[in-house]
């Protein structure tokens, strides 16, 4: 039976820090979060990588003893979210074209739908999926981008699923591995996340500069 005291804990949670979430919500909320970020366009705010990374940390028991999670339902839970939601979102886009983006007033949310619509055009349907899951708020809009864009069920499902395994596992494995092998390592926890961040526009940077070589070369030509 819920109590009061928790209840008002799960209420008075803060969506913007990981640890609050999980705290609130525990492996549940990881694939609801999950879910939330890659397919509803109201969940771009969500903090998607640090959740992963840090649920990953917290399945060690090597720091806060006072929550620690299951890694093998949180695997589950997280990639669920991921791959359900970035399927949902595409149907979503698909089905109600640009009119979901054009109502909203979020300038954050606008910039990242004219990165989507640029990862689409400039690295074609497969890497662009795989690559935005890496890019926070592009992962939120590229899904129903690539709806109302019509890319093909197929072609989306198979690389949306590659790059939803990738980046949900790994980075919750990645929070799992360095849990397991530093003590106290929650005591770092805030320099670890914002490294997360960095890491995960490695990818994107690095299509980035190919394509600016290639081009110079096709130049020189």
């Amino acid at each position: 039976m819920t109590t009061p005291t928790h209840l008002a804990a799960q209420l008075a949670v803060n969506v913007l820090d990981a640890h609050s979430l999980l705290a609130a919500f525990g492996v549940l909320g990881v694939g609801v979060v999950m879910f939330a970020e890659t397919g509803l366009l109201i969940g771009f705010f969500l903090p998607g990588d640090t959740l992963l990374f840090t649920a990953g940390l917290l399945c060690t028991g090597s720091s806060d003893q006072s929550l620690h999670l299951s890694l093998g339902p949180l695997l589950v839970s997280a990639a669920v979210g991921a791959l359900a939601g970035a399927q949902v979102g595409y149907l979503l886009g698909r089905k109600a074209g640009g009119a979901l983006l054009a109502r909203s007033r979020s300038k954050r949310l606008q910039e990242g739908a004219q990165r989507a619509e640029e990862l689409l055009e400039r690295y074609g349907h497969a890497k662009a999926v795989v690559l935005a899951r890496f890019v926070p708020v592009v992962r939120t809009v590229l899904n129903p981008m690539a709806g109302a864009l019509g890319v093909p069920v197929r072609t989306f499902t198979v690389w949306q699923v590659a790059g939803g395994l990738v980046w949900s596992l790994g980075l919750t494995l990645g929070g799992y591995a360095l849990g397991s092998s530093i003590p106290n390592v929650d005591r770092y926890l805030l320099p670890l996340v914002a490294l997360i961040v960095v890491l995960s526009l490695i990818p994107l940077l690095a299509e980035v500069l190919r394509a600016r070589r290639a081009t110079r070369t096709q130049e020189e030509r």
